[in-house]
């Protein structure tokens, strides 16, 4: 009783262990989030205005268009921006492009300019 006991605890573990070790995994991806994969994605500049600066924070908030490397529609929302120097010149109201991406799980103002 005993040695079959054993002998079916061995059988378990192997073929548990055999299951993992015939699928490794080579692909990477299933290893980043989509926001993480889109850290890397090309940002194309977008609409936007001005709706409120924090210059003490370094966030911009912005009513925009769709932003299509973040998959995401169009709204308002507050961004931190990379460099605060972008807040620099904008005030209220103003009709910008801009660029966002994800950084460090923030989504984040990579380029701003005035719309043209």
């Amino acid at each position: 009783m005993k040695t079959l006991r054993v002998t079916a605890m061995l059988v378990v573990a192997l073929t548990s262990w055999g299951v993992h070790a015939q699928t490794p995994s080579t692909d990477h991806s299933s290893h980043h989030s989509p926001a993480a994969a889109s850290a890397g994605s090309s940002a194309e500049f977008v609409q936007g205005e001005v709706r409120r600066i924090d210059q003490e924070t370094k966030k911009v908030t912005l009513r925009h268009g769709p932003i299509p490397n973040l998959q995401m529609p169009d709204m308002t929302m507050v961004f931190q921006v990379r460099d605060p120097a972008m807040l620099q010149g904008l005030k209220v109201g103003d009709k910008v492009r801009f660029k966002a991406d994800k950084v460090d799980g923030a989504y984040t103002v990579t380029a701003v300019e005035p719309a043209q």
